[in-house]
Formats: C-alpha cells, sequence, structure tokens
C-alpha cells in the first residue's frame, strides 16, 4: 500500500476519550454545586439531547464570535440534559455550574488518551508522514492537545466550527487537505464513526479508515 501525504484523525472517540462517561463528568462537578443526580441518568439525558443538537456550525459569526457561540450552542445541550434528567430546578446559579463544567472539558482532566495513539503518531512523524487532526469539537481543542502533550504532532487542526462546515460535509474535509496542498486519493482519515469519518473521507475520494473503539 503507497504512503499517504497525510494522515487525519478524529479527535473525540478516535484520539482521546472521557474518561468514564461524560454523565460522571457531568455527575461529579453537578455535586460541587449542591446537586445530586446519578451519572447513568445524565449520560442518557446527554447522548438524548446531544442528538437532538442542530450541528455547530455558524454561518454569520464573525471568527471573534465563535467561541461564545460554541459556548452558548453547548449551553444549551447541558440545560436540556439536567432538563431531562429532572434535576433542572435544583440549581441556584446554573450559568456558574456550566461556565465551570465548560471550562473542566477544555483542560486534560477529563480526558484520556487511548493507549494505541502516542505510538503510532510517533511512528508516522517517523516515517515523514504529515498528521491532522479533522473534528466536530470546537475551540476547546486547541487547550485539550496541548495540555494532553500530544499538539506538537499535528500541523493542522480543523474543526466543524471554523470551517462552517460538519463532518461528514465534504466540505470539512476540503478545508483540511487545502492546508496540506494535498489531494484526497493522498490522504487517510481515520474515525470512530462510520457515516462521519469512514463514509464522509471516502466521499471526498480519501481513505476512509474506522476504528471500532466500543468493540461492538
Amino acid at each position: 500500500m503507497e504512503r499517504p501525504k497525510v494522515i487525519f484523525l478524529d479527535a473525540v472517540g478516535t484520539i482521546f476519550g472521557v474518561k468514564g462517561s461524560v454523565g460522571e463528568v457531568y455527575s461529579q462537578i453537578a455535586k460541587e454545586f449542591g446537586v445530586e443526580v446519578s451519572a447513568p441518568r445524565l449520560n442518557q439525558a446527554f447522548i438524548q439531547s446531544f442528538k437532538a443538537a442542530p450541528p455547530p456550525i455558524f454561518l454569520d459569526a464573525e471568527p471573534a464570535d465563535i467561541p461564545q457561540r460554541e459556548f452558548d450552542w453547548w449551553r444549551v445541550i447541558a440545560l436540556n440534559t439536567f432538563e431531562t434528567a429532572g434535576v433542572l430546578q435544583q440549581f441556584s446559579d446554573f450559568s456558574a455550574f456550566f461556565s465551570e463544567l465548560y471550562i473542566h472539558f477544555g483542560t486534560a482532566e477529563p480526558w484520556f488518551i487511548y493507549a494505541d495513539v502516542v505510538p503510532s503518531l510517533m511512528n508516522w512523524r517517523r516515517l515523514g508522514i504529515e498528521l491532522g487532526i479533522i473534528s466536530n469539537f470546537d475551540s476547546r481543542i486547541y487547550s485539550v492537545l496541548q495540555s494532553l502533550g500530544i499538539s506538537d504532532y499535528f500541523t493542522s487542526v480543523t474543526i466543524s466550527t471554523q470551517a462552517c462546515a460538519a463532518k461528514p460535509d465534504p466540505q470539512i474535509f476540503t478545508v483540511a487537505l487545502e492546508k496540506h496542498d494535498c489531494s484526497p486519493s493522498a490522504a487517510w482519515h481515520i474515525g470512530d464513526s462510520i457515516v462521519e469519518d469512514y463514509q464522509g473521507a471516502k466521499a471526498v475520494g480519501m481513505r476512509g479508515i474506522w476504528i471500532n473503539r466500543d468493540k461492538k
């Protein structure tokens, strides 16, 4: 097989994952604000709220406004999560809680790097392959990569909120390829979603590689 010029990777679920579950993190921080709710219940409510949310694309936003728009987008998801779990009324100050939660997910604290990632990144870099990220995550990805100690491996980071398109939309892949001056046929994209990553990459003419983290 011919060596690619660039290997792109998805972020959450591919490079790093949430320790435990999102519900556990939400539950833990809610507890600090005097709200007791079980992690499994919150996790179920989160999945439901996240799936119901529109894609994080802000076509009319100025680049300087994007971080605030991302914050507001996630705030709605968190509100709906606690509303669905039936405990929203228990917060005396939901805004203070959400600010802490949002900052928390921009640090290394709630994340872990999958064991196969760093050896692979080191190997690809040794082979002279350029590395990039294509993710529907938000601007916090830069601080997460930095705090996990892996940002130096990546030449480019392309996220949906800045590309004005979310995977599997071909536009986000095209934006990423342009950063490397690379044709689709000379690039691979690895991710944990069959639709967003594997099919999305293949539709543009890249080699799509599905990584099954859940082993389902």
